[in-house]
């Protein structure tokens, strides 16, 4: 089992700026899970009880020279703990560049490795980073855990797989700091959060409790999917008498979300995404959002790259 490789420039760059900063608030540890054509972050995903995270790399835009080796059709994954990680990579960053004086010359080597411990009789495994200067080296070591077996790889790969099934209907929402201010105003409100999602491009979020209601509409979203025109006679309507009649018709669905969680998904956009895309799956089985990102100076997205969470509901028959 061998995996060997040099960040890019680009690849420090978003793992150092973005995506390890998001990841980093998602949950203490994730599984790594490394392919012959991707890198995956895994958070949370063979448990069912929080908010499930998946981000998806094409090898090419985080590494050179990558080599992953295994008997398990060269598929390696294993857990970390992401603040270590994250750490890692911002000191070997730091360090790589005071060695080159900002030169791009002095490249930074990630490998995974054996070693012993101090105080222990056993080689543990590690994530090593290794920066190598005029006259010296540097290596980091961030520990992690036995590499799954080939059965819990495939339990890994089934769970991923199930994952990416996209609900029916999506809409866009191109400033989610809108959302943010919603929930980070409204979050001391309340514990569950109703998102109501319909065919007409509308989403709603709403806190209740026994003496309030607060609220957000967000109207004539893009849509994906399976979509619809709204009835003329619902333009006058209240927001929550249109998501009541749309619920009826089949044209929306419905779901209740913890406050928490629906706050923790907002973390991605850490990453800087260019919009996110927000559904219900099937018999409101979960919240889906899926975050868009363009390629540079164009309008096409990047393919490259892919990041999605879906958040457990609290109470599936509210649809």
């Amino acid at each position: 089992m061998k995996f060997k490789a040099f960040l890019t420039e680009n690849g420090v760059n978003l793992l150092e700026k973005r995506f390890l900063p998001a990841f980093d608030k998602m949950g203490k540890t994730c599984h790594l899970f490394l392919t012959k054509d991707h890198l995956f972050f895994l958070h949370n995903l063979l448990n069912g009880d929080g908010v499930q995270c998946i981000a998806q790399f094409r090898i090419d835009l985080l590494f050179d020279d990558y080599r992953v080796s295994s008997q398990n059709d060269d598929r390696i994954a294993f857990s970390l703990d992401v603040s270590l990680l994250y750490r890692a990579v911002k000191s070997s960053v730091s360090i790589c560049t005071e060695f080159s004086g900002g030169l791009a010359s002095n490249r930074l080597q990630i490998k995974l490795v054996k070693k012993l411990p101090p105080n222990c009789t056993q080689p543990m495994p590690f994530l090593t980073f290794e920066t190598k200067g005029y006259k010296s080296a540097v290596i980091q070591d961030v520990p992690i855990s036995k590499p799954l077996s080939r059965s819990q790889v495939v339990e890994l790969q089934t769970a991923l797989d199930s994952a990416q099934d996209l609900p029916p209907t999506l809409v866009q929402v191109q400033d989610p700091s809108q959302l943010q201010n919603f929930v980070d105003r409204m979050k001391h409100v309340g514990d569950v959060l109703n998102v109501t999602i319909s065919k007409h491009g509308d989403l709603q979020v709403q806190i209740s409790t026994t003496l309030v209601r607060l609220g957000s509409e967000f109207q004539r979203l893009s849509v994906i999917g399976e979509k619809s025109q709204a009835p003329a006679e619902d333009r006058n309507l209240s927001a929550q008498a249109r998501s009541e009649r749309a619920i009826a018709r089949g044209d929306a669905q419905s779901v209740q979300v913890s406050v928490k969680h629906f706050s923790k998904s907002l973390q991605c956009h850490l990453t800087k995404p260019d919009s996110a895309f927000y559904g219900i799956a099937p018999q409101g089985a979960c919240l889906t959002v899926i975050f868009q990102f363009m390629v540079p100076g164009t309008r096409q997205t990047d393919k490259s790259i892919s990041l999605h969470c879906r958040l457990p509901v609290l109470d599936p028959g509210s649809n």
